[in-house]
């Protein structure tokens, strides 16, 4: 890879203009046709072909299904006073009346006639239904046209509110404070390079990077299901990769710069070495992001391929394009002899020249290992702990924020008619034999009375092709609660026996039960996930580094990092702890695709680190034989890099985390903490420790796994020989050197 990858360096230098022209045609050619053939990201979170989903969709063609956008009035008459009284029906009536003339409205419900008013009468609901269709947005217009009806119910003494799914506000994948962690990384890469022109570049590529694929992804969505959160996640992820990518390059091609090569040799040499690594870090998280697809769940596949798509793009802007920029910047990225950042890196190659704060901490780990190892495992271990209480559940209308109308509404409803009522669910019959439907549904009702956790049954509904009945069940609980789902498995049990006895087909059903369907699901794939991800971290490395001690230990450590994250998530998602001070909207189960998604991009990112911190120990070992000097020797070269590309990504995960969206901001919090750990605490603390405590050990591989791996060469140690060979040999002059000096 890396004899290849110097090839690719050398013509990208030679044609660096042609190079840029075709990448940036390339890249507005996508964003043009991906603007322009744009679909919409879609909201749906089931799983076709599972079972509450076929029995929702039976329901749907017995009764009929709205695939338009819909949205709840809900009434609360004044303290003392119901909606018995006559004043307050006629107001109520008045504001359904003029609701129904709303421009796109196509019908309104009468509480009185929809049973949805409160036993004491206190509170009402109505149901308005438009002509516009659920993945499409309502006019603004229309929709302060429909909260403008209210103001005759509030002057009689009425509350009002509005909500549903028409008022929910959808927000842009990113905002002012994504930007606010751009501008954090734009600072560190100006204080590691100490140049802002060398700062701008991983920037750009980036940047660059991050059009590209969201505007393929509006492209693809036209023709294929893209989720509504896959946007958010491909950002946050193609943004963080590419500026640590990128940064990895610009950092080598520096350094071969303040050694004396020419431009072009640097270009080369920084492509070929950390481009490797660049390579095969960005492999595996592509790797582990598209195995999300195994789950079987949608929505995540979606996520996972998007966010795999980003990162892919990432690495080619930064194998591709980089090179032909640092090519056009030429000698000015060059160090000034003397400056802080020639002397930097003239230390960072000399064993005798100044170490970095990383490299003198990565030896005061190497004097102590085992006080070292022992501390920073228990330390993880402790703050791994609240993992084992993580709850799981399907984000809904209550995740939102307190102060949106879609929230408020929720809760209202909640209040006055029970935690059930936002997430009923539903006993469907059907194929029943002739004659035999009615009996079998006034069976299922009676037998539905006697279960715990039921705040309500409904009566029997026949549809009108008589093929069907379904009764609506109001559960004692929120539908984020586990013993709704709980409740959900005792009626799947209760109902089955009464299946064989009437000859018809008994299923639970509704959003609700459809919900826990793919929680269930989500759940229950993580850990067939975790073993692969292990399973593949083992192989890579393996591979990689020719050793089986360096995966067995990135692998334990990648473990103690899921756990710390996982127990952020508990810490603050379920137990509030800094909820409020985060601005988190609730406290409850998380949603349930957020534990595999944070292990499959930390899983990602922790090989990152490892490969870049690791391929220069092995560099250092392979050229000294001297297992404990290597180690230092490796973090000075590696040390200061990898701790800004962890700052990097720190920044730009935390600002998703003020987002607000309630999908994305435990996701954006795991990977700060898990980030954060893995390359403090475990790549810079750990890796060190234990390689010192290996020694030799740490570099063996049994000679037949050394046959049976594919050698990547990672450190580019092929393309060192292929030099050396040329250097030696009598046949061809060594290739001169051109020492360059830096512009004044």
């Amino acid at each position: 890879m890396a004899v290849l990858l110097h090839r690719w360096g050398v013509f990208a230098v030679r044609r660096c203009r042609t190079v840029l022209t075709v990448w940036l045609f390339v890249v507005a050619a996508t964003a043009v046709l991906g603007i322009t053939f744009a679909g919409s990201f879609d909201s749906r979170s089931d799983i076709p072909g599972s079972a509450a989903q076929s029995a929702l969709e039976k329901m749907d063609h017995h009764f009929g299904a709205s695939d338009r956008q819909s949205a709840e009035i809900v009434f609360e008459a004044p303290s003392g006073t119901s909606f018995e009284d006559p004043g307050n029906a006629a107001a109520l009536k008045r504001t359904l009346s003029a609701a129904a003339t709303v421009p796109g409205v196509t019908s309104v419900s009468d509480p009185m006639r929809s049973q949805t008013v409160t036993p004491d009468g206190k509170t009402a609901v109505a149901r308005v239904e438009f002509s516009v269709a659920k993945d499409q947005d309502v006019a603004e217009d229309d929709l302060n046209a429909l909260k403008d009806t209210a103001a005759g119910s509030r002057a009689a003494g009425v509350e009002v509110l509005f909500g549903g799914d028409a008022y929910k506000e959808s927000s842009p994948p990113v905002g002012p404070m994504e930007g606010v962690g751009v501008l954090v990384a734009l600072a560190v890469l100006a204080i590691t390079f100490g140049s802002m022109l060398s700062a701008g570049m991983p920037l750009l590529t980036a940047l660059i990077s991050v059009v590209a694929s969201m505007t393929g992804l509006m492209g693809l969505s036209a023709v294929l299901s893209v989720s509504d959160k896959a946007p958010t996640l491909a950002i946050m992820l193609g943004l963080a990769v590419g500026i640590d990518y990128a940064l990895f390059i610009v950092s080598r091609h520096r350094a071969e710069l303040v050694q004396g090569r020419s431009v072009q040799d640097a270009v080369a040499h920084a492509t070929a070495t950390a481009g490797s690594a660049v390579a095969f870090a960005g492999m595996t998280v592509i790797i582990a992001l598209a195995g999300l697809t195994v789950a079987g769940v949608p929505v995540l596949t979606s996520m996972g391929l998007s966010a795999a798509a980003a990162v892919a793009v990432a690495v080619v802007m930064s194998l591709g394009l980089l090179p032909s920029l640092l090519a056009l910047a030429g000698e000015r990225l060059r160090p000034e002899p003397g400056s802080r950042g020639a002397v930097r890196m003239r230390d960072a190659a000399d064993p005798t020249g100044k170490p970095s704060m990383g490299a003198r901490w990565v030896a005061a780990v190497v004097r102590r290992p085992w006080r070292a190892l022992i501390t920073v495992t228990l330390a993880l271990a402790a703050l791994g702990m609240p993992a084992t209480q993580l709850q799981l559940a399907l984000s809904d209308d209550g995740s939102e924020p307190t102060s949106t109308a879609v929230r408020q509404t929720y809760d209202k409803i909640g209040d006055a008619f029970g935690p059930g009522a936002n997430g009923p669910l539903v006993v469907l019959v059907t194929d029943a034999p002739p004659g035999a439907l009615k009996t079998a549904g006034q069976q299922v009702a009676r037998n539905l009375a006697g279960v715990q956790g039921i705040a309500r049954v409904s009566p029997v509904d026949y549809s009108g092709d008589g093929a069907a009945a379904r009764i609506q069940v109001t559960p004692d609980t929120g539908p984020r609660d586990p013993q709704t789902s709980e409740l959900v498995t005792a009626l799947q049990d209760r109902v089955s026996p009464l299946a064989e006895q009437s000859g018809s087909s008994i299923a639970v059903t509704g959003r609700t039960a459809v919900s826990i369907e793919v929680s269930d699901k989500l759940s229950g794939a993580l850990l067939p996930f975790a073993l692969v991800v292990v399973g593949l971290s083992l192989l890579l490395l393996m591979a990689a580094f020719r050793s089986i001690a360096i995966p067995v230990k990135a692998t334990f450590g990648f473990l103690l990092s899921v756990g710390v994250s996982f127990g952020a998530i508990v810490a603050v998602f379920q137990w509030g702890w800094l909820a409020g001070t985060l601005g988190v909207p609730s406290t409850g189960p998380v949603a349930s695709f957020v534990p595999i998604i944070v292990m499959a991009v930390l899983f990602g990112l922790a090989m990152d680190y490892e490969v870049f911190l690791v391929s220069a120990i092995r560099e250092e070992y392979v050229r000294t034989r001297r297992p404990h000097t290597s180690v230092i020797g490796g973090a000075r070269h590696a040390g200061r890099v990898v701790t800004a590309a962890a700052l990097i990504m720190v920044a730009v995960f935390a600002s998703f985390l003020f987002s607000h969206d309630p999908a994305i901001m435990p996701i954006a919090l795991a990977l700060a903490v898990g980030v954060l750990v893995d390359a403090f605490a475990v790549r810079l603390t750990l890796v060190p420790a234990v390689l010192s405590l290996l020694g030799h050990g740490a570099w063996r591989l049994p000679r037949f796994l050394d046959k049976w791996l594919p050698d990547l060469d990672v450190e580019g140690a092929r393309l060192e020989d292929k030099e050396a060979g040329r250097a030696d040999s009598p046949a061809t002059e060594p290739a001169p050197v051109t020492y360059l000096p830096a512009p004044k």
